[in-house]
């Protein structure tokens, strides 16, 4: 991690950007202290960032098992709720892909060879929720299949997001899940949404949240979408978009 300063937070970010030689969606950007304009230039202070690069070998790891999932037979995968096919779908495979039931079908192999090949094999299960399609892995080493900060997860989480808009022939949602780390994380975010607003409101700041999911930042959106003091966007690139929480209006 670096540490950049200037006069606005732009150009500090702008300097590590340069110094890194990065682009801003490869990096995580965080304030270490607010800048201050001062009077008469007298207690002026220089905005503070640090810029990390943002590396996850969770995606890379994840992803060197695809091979592996072509060349693997299925072991176990239990698929609970299967999508009804309709009468069209039931047929063979298109060029346009699979049929969704089929896609479902081999992403639960999928999950279930990347859980053996990270020693954390793992029971999967998909149930139904409203417009969503959720992957449970059972497991007794969730730990690993979270990781860090849901490091690992999110990974798992993207690959099959992936996996499913190149194999299907319809948009699927999906949610991957393992033990109960979804409902707390949503708990987590609310609190995260309340806070951060807080401080946009009481700064005048933007302020970059972490690289998340798509879903997770729908909630944020949610979240504060009742707000009228602040405006939520995304930014950046996936697996490393990113929300942007700032204020409604500008403050000068």
């Amino acid at each position: 991690m670096s540490i950049f300063e200037a006069a606005t937070i732009e150009e500090a970010i702008a300097q590590g950007l340069k110094a890194l030689d990065l682009e801003r969606d490869q990096v995580s950007i965080g304030i270490v202290e607010e800048g201050k304009k001062g009077f008469l230039g007298i207690g002026k202070k220089n905005f503070r960032i640090s810029v990390e690069p943002i590396v996850s070998k969770e995606v890379e790891k994840s992803s060197s098992t695809e091979k592996l999932v072509k060349e693997s037979p299925v072991n176990v995968a239990i698929i609970e709720k299967p999508v009804s096919a309709t009468p069209k779908a039931k047929k063979s495979a298109t060029s346009e892909g699979v049929t969704d039931e089929e896609a479902l079908t081999q992403l639960a192999i999928y999950l279930t060879d990347i859980s053996k090949a990270l020693n954390a094999p793992a029971l999967v299960k998909m149930t139904r929720e409203d417009h969503l399609y959720v992957f449970q892995l059972e497991t007794e080493k969730q730990g690993i299949l979270i990781g860090k900060h849901g490091k690992v997860l999110n990974a798992l989480q993207y690959l099959s997001q992936v996996f499913i808009h190149r194999l299907a022939q319809n948009k699927i949602s999906i949610v991957i899940n393992v033990g109960n780390y979804r409902e707390k994380r949503q708990a987590i975010l609310q609190r995260l949404a309340e806070r951060t607003a807080e401080k946009v409101d009481r700064t005048g700041r933007p302020i970059f949240l972490e690289p998340m999911p798509a879903f997770e930042r729908k909630q944020i959106h949610a979240a504060l979408s009742k707000k009228d003091y602040v405006k939520t966007h995304s930014e950046g690139e996936e697996p490393y978009r990113y929300l942007v929480v700032e204020p409604a209006k500008k403050y000068y």
